[in-house]
């Protein structure tokens, strides 16, 4: 593949990753994570992503009404706090939480907080999950207008999605074409320990693959922290989170990979590599826009 003319390492950002687990001491995964923020800066990270809901376990394995009580506004004490670290920095944070918007309404939501420790927005997860001991559901509306967006941080253009909408190609897609350089996607997936021999790589590979092809199809940087660790659950085997958190450059190459233990992923991102790969896969410029409108309805065999 031929290089932009100019080359450019001009506006080259670095982007971390946090992969850790989550205990039932909330303060304790905040210290933690701010801890981890600081290593991921010290080794020159500018933007850096927690894991989905990261101050707490994944407490969606169940339909609890007293698990509403973990949910906090945004801004809120958390968001305050994490404010303060990134002007201390001078770091862009993704920070995940689950939000309580107002009375009934929940949402599972992502603030972005700027270098300046400016609080820039919110990213509501959009696509919303049901399945057993991923009981989403019952806790979280989901998002709405403005639905996908990017936002021009002090480093680079970055989007937002959110564990389950990483399965849509429409979301990458979407995202993508309002500017993003890289699309985060915090995450919480993990395997129900009796479908680990038979399907867990199979797994692995599939959420791997999936986003990776996002990358591909997009021509831009993918970033996807995942939690660890083994969480109960009563009556139920649990939920036992397989980290492998990873970044992927436009080409779908991995850059930066974990696997299941706590750590931090750094990865330096070239935006001269986004321009490369999207003059020689010309993907966007060969779409076909008038003939998607059936993308529109749910279904369409009759």
């Amino acid at each position: 593949m031929s290089r932009p003319s100019d080359g450019s390492a001009n506006g080259v950002f670095t982007i971390g990753l946090i992969q850790d687990h989550a205990g039932d001491d909330r303060a304790a995964n905040l210290a933690r994570a701010e801890r981890l923020v600081r290593e991921a800066a010290g080794r020159g990270a500018q933007i850096i992503c927690l894991k989905e809901l990261f101050d707490a376990p994944y407490f969606c394995k169940s339909q609890q009404a007293e698990r509403f009580d973990l949910a906090e506004p945004i801004p809120g004490a958390t968001t305050e706090t994490m404010a303060k670290l990134a002007r201390e920095l001078a770091v862009v944070l993704i920070v995940p939480l689950f939000e309580r918007q107002g009375p009934g309404v929940y949402r599972n939501s992502a603030a972005i907080i700027d270098a300046d420790g400016t609080l820039m927005g919110v990213y509501r997860k959009m696509h919303i999950p049901d399945d057993p001991l991923f009981n989403e559901k019952y806790y979280f509306t989901p998002g709405e207008t403005p639905g996908f967006q990017v936002w021009k941080t002090r480093y680079a253009t970055i989007g937002v999605l959110i564990c389950w909408d990483q399965w849509y190609p429409e979301a990458a897609r979407i995202t993508s074409l309002l500017g993003a350089q890289v699309l985060f996607y915090p995450t919480a997936i993990g395997w129900h320990p009796s479908e680990q021999a038979e399907w867990g790589e199979s797994q692995v590979d599939a959420w791997r693959t999936m986003q990776r092809s996002h990358a591909i199809a997009n021509g831009v940087y993918v970033a996807a922290p995942n939690r660890i660790g083994h969480e109960d659950e009563p009556g139920t085997d649990g939920l036992t989170f397989f980290g492998r958190s990873f970044i992927a450059d436009p080409f779908g190459r991995y850059i930066a990979e974990a696997g299941g233990d706590e750590t931090v992923l750094i990865a330096e991102c070239d935006p001269g590599l986004i321009e490369t790969v999207r003059r020689n896969w010309p993907f966007l410029r060969d779409r076909r826009i008038d003939g998607y409108a059936p993308i529109l309805q749910r279904y369409l065999a009759r």
